[in-house]
């Protein structure tokens, strides 16, 4: 047999809210135990609208497409080229972007 409690709406409504409170604070602790690299919450809104992650963490690191081609041995023409999504680059390509940019490939795809 199933035991079963009756509460208010109310009262389930606040424990809901309570719920996803702590999960956030748990995210949050994770993150932070991690140790990773953040981001400012101006970068991730431009990753959430569209724009192309390389370009994200290129500008991020303070550095042009012909910095980062310099760095990471990549053609410039062919970052321009991933950055506005008119190609996507070989795995070997955006391994050694990443590694040039300290990503891991995940974050540039």
């Amino acid at each position: 047999m199933t035991e079963r409690v009756t509460i208010e709406k109310v009262e389930y409504e606040r424990l809901r809210a309570a719920a996803d409170e702590l999960s956030h604070i748990i995210a949050y602790d994770v993150a932070m135990a991690d140790g990773g690299e953040s981001i400012p919450a101006e970068l991730v809104k431009l990753m959430i609208d569209g724009e192309h992650p390389l370009r994200i963490y290129r500008d991020f690191r303070g550095l042009t497409q012909a910095g980062l081609s310099e760095l990471s041995g990549v053609n410039r023409v062919q970052i321009a080229d991933i950055e506005a999504g008119r190609k996507s680059g070989s795995i070997e390509t955006v391994k050694k972007l990443a590694a040039a940019l300290s990503v891991t490939i995940d974050d540039l795809i």
